[in-house]
């Protein structure tokens, strides 16, 4: 029988080849766009907000004296900021010898996971909403959810602009309801969603919604319920006391260098009652 020669007999000489190495997959941030924000101060002082006690209007006789009433504040919310950072540590070794530009990658990954975690931070607010509660945990997110949320901000006479973000799972039930809507109409016209914006155009515009979002930094609980909301822009607050700063360092004796992310920044429900969370089953659909 003829000897083969195969790949197998010089398997220990073979280079594996190294394709660029990918970022793990992140969402896309919307939040800060949407909420109150704040950049003017520096440092970790707590920023309150207050609010102005109301006025009684009385039936008074014609020579009735008017009797004073108390005008005061008080606070209703404060943000107090904090600092949070990551480092990577890249040895010489490693710098020298890693196939791809691990320097430049480590510093976008860096900077990608910081503005996530601010996002993450600012969403998980949603549940701290006090303006009114929708849904249910197990239930199927509907349209009437986000037309109850709509209409109990209008009647705690929220203004307006009202903004909806929605998990993706909650955006789904939606979207299965508008094609069923669609297909029993025979118009097969089915919203899409793109950079977090949910429709081509503004589906809840009928609703008085000035914007709708979906963001997959809603968390989902053990139970897979994930709590979306309503709001106003005052209902939420960003307080940033120092944008994310990126600050190598090299560390001789180590013989490497530090990749040091920090940022400072609050975050919190600054008008709790101007926005109305909505709870709904968010399992991973199959």
């Amino acid at each position: 029988m003829p000897q083969l020669n195969t790949a197998a007999d010089i398997a220990a000489y073979i280079q594996t080849i190294y394709e660029d190495a990918m970022f793990v997959a992140r969402e896309q941030n919307i939040i800060a766009g949407l909420v109150t924000t704040y950049s003017d101060r520096t440092g970790l002082a707590s920023r309150s907000a207050s609010e102005w006690s109301q006025a009684t209007i009385n039936t008074i006789g014609e020579s009735d004296d008017l009797t004073s009433q108390a005008f005061n504040s008080s606070v209703i919310s404060t943000l107090t900021p904090a600092e949070r950072g990551a480092q990577f540590f890249l040895t010489d070794s490693r710098l020298e010898s890693d196939p791809f530009e691990v320097q430049r990658e480590a510093a976008l990954e860096l900077g990608a996971a910081m503005a996530t975690k601010i996002e993450t931070d600012v969403i998980g607010n949603f549940s701290s909403l006090t303006g009114g509660t929708v849904g249910a945990a197990g239930s199927t997110f509907t349209w009437s959810y986000l037309a109850s949320a709509v209409a109990v901000l209008r009647n705690r006479k929220v203004p307006g602009p009202y903004y909806a973000v929605l998990h993706p799972y909650h955006a789904l039930d939606l979207g299965i309801a508008v094609a069923n809507m669609a297909q029993s109409t025979g118009q097969m016209q089915t919203p899409s969603a793109g950079d977090g914006y949910l429709g081509g155009g503004n589906l809840g515009a009928p609703l008085g919604l000035a914007g709708m979002f979906q963001s997959a930094n809603i968390s989902v609980d053990s139970s897979d319920d994930a709590v979306s909301a309503v709001f106003n822009p005052m209902a939420l607050a960003l307080d940033s006391r120092r944008a994310p700063r990126l600050e190598p360092e090299r560390d001789a004796s180590r013989r490497g260098w530090e990749l040091n992310m920090t940022a400072v920044y609050a975050h919190g429900v600054w008008r709790a009652n101007y926005g109305v969370k909505i709870t709904a089953d968010a399992t991973t659909p199959s």
